[in-house]
C-alpha cells in the first residue's frame, strides 16, 4: 500500500500486532513508549473504520434499502427479518445465517452487545444478494 489512510508508523505497528506482539514488545522494538504504541494503534483502527464506512457507502449506492433492524432486536431475529425482506424482493441473500450474523457483528460491532442490537441498523441489499449495513 503506497498511499493510503495509514501512516508508515501505523502500518508498522499494525504489522507487529498482526504477528501477535504486545504493545510493550512493539514499543521496545521501535524505541517508544507503550502509550505511544497504543495511541498509534488506536488512530490506525479509527482510520480503518472510516475507510470501511466510506466503502460501505459506495457499495450501498448500488443497493436498495431492504429493512431496518430495530434497537433491542436479537441478532438471530435480525437474520430472519433480513431473509424475509429479501425473499419479498425475490433476491436470495448470499450468506447463511451464521455468516450473516457474523457480518452484522463485524460491521456494526459497536451497535451490538452480545446478541442485542443497541442502535437501529439500516440494511441494504444488492441484486447479487450481498448485504450492506449502516
Amino acid at each position: 500500500m503506497k498511499d493510503g489512510l495509514l501512516t508508515d508508523r501505523q502500518k508498522e505497528v499494525m504489522r507487529y500486532r498482526k504477528n501477535g506482539m504486545t504493545q510493550q514488545q512493539i514499543a521496545d522494538i521501535i524505541n517508544t513508549s507503550k502509550a505511544n504504541v497504543c495511541t498509534v494503534e488506536k488512530s490506525a483502527w479509527e482510520n480503518i473504520k472510516r475507510a470501511r464506512e466510506t466503502l460501505d457507502f459506495l457499495y450501498s449506492l448500488d443497493a436498495k434499502h431492504l429493512c431496518v433492524i430495530e434497537r433491542g432486536s436479537d441478532l438471530l431475529d435480525a437474520v430472519q427479518v433480513i431473509y424475509d425482506a429479501a425473499e419479498k424482493e425475490g433476491i436470495k441473500v448470499q450468506y447463511d445465517s451464521i455468516e450473516l450474523m457474523n457480518k452484522i457483528r463485524s460491521q456494526i460491532h459497536e451497535n451490538s452487545k452480545s446478541r442485542l442490537v443497541r442502535q437501529p441498523i439500516e440494511v441494504y441489499l444488492k441484486e447479487d444478494g450481498d448485504i450492506y449495513l449502516e
